[in-house]
């Protein structure tokens, strides 16, 4: 299976901006961002703004950040628009639901992880529940009603078990999942909306590169 092999923090840089890829690191003073905020690249240091950039250029970047936040490579990106392209409705925001939906981004969002790479590795390892069934696959698309949990055999893990008690602290879940502290489960009770992915580029961009 394909895989991103840049370095987080170079990501985030080509990107100008933060994606939060490392998770609570990228909080801190030590965000690679922070301690070298150019390019990557030998020319990197003189490019600091987007400006100049054509039309098409901007698609890309839209889209490339998308990419890079979510951690999909191309041809399952393009799959993702293509399961949503003919639906009714705003393509972009399908798009985006349909990101959202990833169980590996809803690993996320119930911060079962740190980060969505974390996530995906959880997912792999089979640590994660859907509906009380072994899921290990990152890109599988949860729905309304279906309710994730950790795979009872692995809760004695001492990550879950430190995690367990983090969680009951945790006040930041999305609108579209109910977390039941007891359980360690998160519901999924709605779709997830623009607002709720939190991620601010120009999804339509996106729409418009794969519509040439």
């Amino acid at each position: 299976m394909g895989r991103y092999i840049e370095a987080k923090c170079r990501r985030c840089r080509r990107a100008m901006e933060k994606l939060f890829l490392k998770g609570d690191r990228c909080a801190t003073a030590k965000c690679g961002l922070v301690r070298r905020a150019s390019i990557p690249g030998v020319h990197g240091k003189n490019k600091t703004s987007k400006s100049g950039i054509s039309e098409y250029g901007m698609q890309l970047m839209a889209k490339q950040k998308i990419k890079r936040i979510y951690g999909i490579l191309e041809r399952q990106f393009r799959k993702h628009f293509d399961e949503v392209k003919n639906r009714p409705g705003i393509t972009g925001d399908l798009l985006l639901a349909r990101l959202e939906l990833r169980l590996d981004n809803a690993v996320y969002r119930i911060n079962f992880a740190s980060s969505r790479s974390q996530a995906r590795q959880i997912v792999n390892h089979g640590l994660i529940m859907v509906n009380g069934r072994r899921v290990n696959i990152p890109s599988f698309a949860v729905k309304v009603g279906d309710v994730i949990s950790i795979n009872p055999f692995k809760k004695e893990k001492n990550y879950f078990k430190n995690l367990s008690q983090v969680l009951k602290n945790k006040t930041n879940f999305p609108n579209w999942i109910s977390f039941n502290k007891e359980n360690l489960e998160g519901k999924i009770v709605n779709i997830p909306t623009k607002r709720d992915s939190g991620i601010d580029v120009d999804i339509q961009m996106v729409v418009e590169y794969y519509s040439r």
